[in-house]
């Protein structure tokens, strides 16, 4: 067979997934769509009154109302949850169509895997926001971020493991068995941020 004929069958070729990928993706997607549905919602109840206290507004900290006020939380020009309903809900049919056993082209897995980086690094950027520039913390944005970043870590581990992400061959090893302590570690990092940002506040 000719290079170029080697070439068409790998970007021809179909890959699905595995039930649990399969259930990861609907069940990250189902809880990024939820916080941010209820963000939205919120947001127009403050849009109304700008005196509504939303209900995880708990104390000066964790104020899910600080979060929405401030110039971070549309920063595209609109409410960033609303991106959120979109891209949660796409996650969502994913999962559905892997469980139903549907398989997709390489470049499907890849658009996945940049979208799904995309937001992980935008709740990078505004996890830094909330804990340095806004100073407060939404518990709802929380959600969302873990559901993003076990999201990515799962799908990118997928993709290694497939073949289409280069890796040596340690990598996709460690990822057959360990994939799990990519997000543990990733979240607990976030989550010692969080501690040591407010400790003051947390141990008063």
């Amino acid at each position: 067979m000719t290079t170029t004929g080697a070439g068409a069958d790998t970007a021809s070729r179909t890959i699905g997934g595995s039930r649990a990928l399969a259930l990861l993706l609907v069940i990250t997607g189902a809880a990024g769509l939820l916080a941010a549905w209820v963000i939205t919602i919120d947001k127009f109840k403050l849009l109304e009154d700008p005196n509504f206290t939303p209900g995880c507004s708990l104390n000066p900290i964790v104020s899910c109302g600080n979060i929405m006020k401030s110039d971070q939380a549309a920063a595209f020009g609109f409410p960033n949850p609303m991106m959120g309903l979109v891209a949660y809900g796409i996650v969502v049919c994913v999962g559905m169509s892997l469980l139903a056993g549907a398989r997709f082209r390489p470049w499907y897995w890849l658009t996945l895997n940049a979208g799904t980086l995309f937001g992980v690094v935008f709740c990078a950027w505004l996890t830094y926001q909330s804990l340095y520039n806004i100073n407060s913390l939404c518990l709802w944005c929380c959600l969302a971020w873990v559901a993003t970043i076990v999201m990515f870590w799962y799908v990118t581990s997928h993709n290694v493991r497939e073949g289409l992400l280069p890796a040596p061959g340690w990598l996709r090893g460690f990822l057959d068995e360990f994939t799990w302590v990519l997000p543990v570690l990733h979240v607990g990092i976030i989550g010692m941020l969080i501690l040591t940002r407010w400790w003051d506040f947390w141990t008063s």
